[in-house]
């Protein structure tokens, strides 16, 4: 007996052996986390019967001479639950449900591990306790799946030959549908990323409180089922370039990821589950897991929407003035966003001098403080774009200057990375902001991670294929089956700034490219319906504003959808197919509902408006929508006594509804 005992020892490992595991399970109990410490730490999940990650083994190397995870040695656990109600301002909800239990694992040698489990999805974080600062060599995650799932992948839209190159890149990118070890293992993958469980259910991976840390990228493998974590190593050398000069182009990196403070919490790696697919459409983990308001009276922060010049190239009709970059233009989309109370209009890339990089250099054309002067008297605020690199420079004279002349906020583009040098200038883009009272919207930029909840007065991100693509997308380009994805996938992270509005609406073999006047692909109210079903506090408006009082209808509809909300609930939906979301802000209701391609009938199903007597005001595909796009009609109709509507959807068309 002795001898089959030290056969075994010698045949297995000790660490084996020594092994000891802690389990976590979510409030209603149909999550489970089970957390293996031996030789490493390995991070299991499962939902019901079903395995959602098989053991998967977490680690992170410091100091280029401690990894934080291996040979780990457990020196406290301490578990607590949390349910409470979370006010959540300007959000999609005015507050938050929230419910969760909680396990901290603290080893030796001054770290831990942060386990939550909401009942929708799990999220775990790194710890560090270590005096002064610290430089993280690497943080290592290896996700691995029991079979080789399908996913809904987004690559980064650099096609380089080297991640080196990689990391350079706008986070927009449709979505590809492969299995896990089919994926190209050459491209990084953007969050967040998709996968498909069995009986239906799915998991989504993104990340929350993305702060002086770079994002995570994913990678496969080909030889077993696994997404790894990927980090943008820190910039070492970096030069102005990129588009007209308004980057900053990384020529060198250090052979680490981030330098930061020993004593910290890193970001959370988040895994929404969900049991059906519209549960996506309404997740709160990014939010919940954000820090909290950093600003103590946010009174003053406007979300609302925008009159928006760039998408229709500055094109009006049936005016007297040379339309373009100049007063007169403005003073144009001024008045309109007067007419209908929009409170916002953006003067996009082109108002400060080309290729000077300098946001005080403004073109002769314009004259700002006469603008400003003028908006404010018709009670518009003006939103002003900017590259990163300029306003990175002087950052504090820029957002200082503009304040004082009136204006009331910025638009960020190109920043396009996401190492640490990135997510530190979000932080302090947003934080100077505040200090100004001016609220920002961040374009080129990587997906949200809740810094909207820590400053509220970031009200956009793009991270989103979004309608600007219209103007150069093949015909081969399939946007109205990305537009019914992205609810599932990429709006679980955040707002996003998609700016949609198109009024010329065109089926899928009638849309072509065009620049100067694009168009939407799919029908009007497939349009009209985004207002409701895409999440963003700072909406646009993206078409001219000719084209808007030509259309009245719709116009007046788009103007009064709030882009904030009191509650949310997700109706129906399939992921890549179709999507039905309501919101109320108020007393009012609004439904949305978009299809793909495929005409669609849909029974909607409004018995959450209890009893009493209401109202439509709808937006429907006309009979003549599969041909042309524009066709839609309008109607004023009862709510049902039984609360069942019946809808019915063109291809690539739209359903939406105001309830009062």
């Amino acid at each position: 007996m002795k001898k089959m005992t030290l056969l075994w020892l010698l045949v297995f490992p000790c660490s084996l052996i020594a092994q000891k595991t802690y389990t976590l399970q979510s409030p209603n109990q149909k999550l489970k986390t089970t957390v293996t410490v031996s030789d490493q730490i390995r991070i299991a999940l499962d939902h019901g019967n079903t395995v959602v990650l098989a053991p998967s083994s977490v680690s992170m190397t410091i100091d280029n001479k401690e990894t934080l995870g291996l040979n780990p040695k457990v020196r406290k656990i301490s578990r607590h639950s949390v349910k409470q109600t979370l006010p959540s301002p300007l959000y999609k909800k005015s507050a938050i449900e929230e419910n969760y239990n909680e396990m901290t694992l603290d080893f030796q040698g001054k770290y831990s591990l942060q386990f939550r489990l909401y009942n929708n999805g799990m999220a775990y974080r790194f710890v560090t306790h270590k005096p002064g600062d610290i430089i993280v060599n690497s943080e290592k995650a290896d996700f691995r799946f029991p079979e080789n799932f399908s996913t809904y992948t987004a690559y980064v839209n650099s096609t380089a030959s080297t991640f080196e190159q990689q990391y350079t890149n706008s986070f927009e990118q449709p979505y590809s549908h492969e299995k896990i070890m089919q994926l190209n293992d050459k491209r990084l993958k953007i969050l967040p990323l998709m996968v498909e469980l069995p009986e239906g259910k799915k998991l989504c991976i993104t990340e929350a409180d993305l702060e002086n840390y770079p994002g995570m990228f994913l990678n496969n493998t080909t030889d077993h089922p696994s997404l790894q974590a990927h980090f943008a190593p820190y910039p070492k050398v970096v030069e102005q370039g990129g588009h007209n000069q308004l980057q900053l182009r990384v020529k060198e990196r250090e052979n680490y990821i981030a330098k930061t403070q020993g004593t910290r919490s890193f970001p959370w790696r988040i895994f929404v589950v969900s049991s059906s697919d519209k549960e996506l459409t309404d997740c709160d983990m990014v939010y919940s897991l954000a820090s909290p308001s950093r600003i103590e009276d946010i009174s003053w922060i406007k979300p609302g929407m925008a009159v928006w010049d760039w998408w229709s190239d500055w094109n009006t009709s049936g005016v007297d003035f040379k339309s373009g970059i100049n007063n007169d233009t403005y003073k144009y989309y001024i008045d309109f966003a007067a007419q209908y109370h929009i409170p916002y209009v953006i003067l996009d890339e082109g108002w400060s001098v080309r290729l000077k990089a300098d946001l005080f250099q403004v073109v002769p054309e314009l004259n700002l403080p006469e603008l400003a002067e003028y908006a404010k008297n018709k009670n518009v605020g003006l939103i002003l774009w900017a590259g990163y690199y300029p306003l990175k420079r002087d950052m504090e004279k820029v957002i200082k200057h503009y304040a004082e002349m009136g204006i009331k906020g910025f638009k960020v583009d190109f920043m396009d990375r996401d190492d640490q040098l990135i997510s530190e200038f979000l932080y302090e883009t947003a934080a100077t902001c505040a200090k100004y009272k001016m609220v920002v919207d961040f374009h080129g930029i990587h997906k949200p991670t809740g810094l909207q909840r820590t400053y509220p007065n970031v009200l956009g991100y793009e991270g989103v294929n979004g309608l600007e693509q219209m103007k150069w997308a093949p015909q081969t380009y399939d946007a109205v089956t990305y537009d019914v994805s992205i609810p599932f996938i990429r709006m679980l992270a955040g707002p996003m700034d998609y700016t949609q509005g198109a009024m010329r609406n065109v089926s899928r073999k009638n849309y072509r490219p065009c620049y100067t006047e694009p168009m939407s692909q799919g029908t009007r109210c497939h349009q009209l319906a985004m207002y409701t079903i895409f999440e963003s506090p700072f909406c646009m408006l993206c078409d001219n504003a000719s084209e808007y009082m030509r259309e009245p209808e719709c116009t007046e509809f788009i103007r009064q959808v709030p882009v904030i909300w009191d509650q949310t609930i997700a109706l129906d939906g399939k992921i890549a197919e179709y999507v039905v979301l309501a919101r109320r802000h108020n007393k009012e209701w609004y439904v949305g509902a978009m299809t793909n391609w495929t005409p669609r009938e849909l029974e909607i199903d409004l018995s959450f408006l209890g009893e009493g007597n209401y109202q439509m005001e709808i937006f429907r595909d006309g009979v003549n929508a599969a041909k042309t796009g524009r066709d839609y009609k309008r109607e004023i109709l009862p709510v049902p006594s039984n609360r069942k509507v019946n809808i019915r959807m063109a291809p690539g068309g739209g359903w939406t509804a105001r309830i009062f």
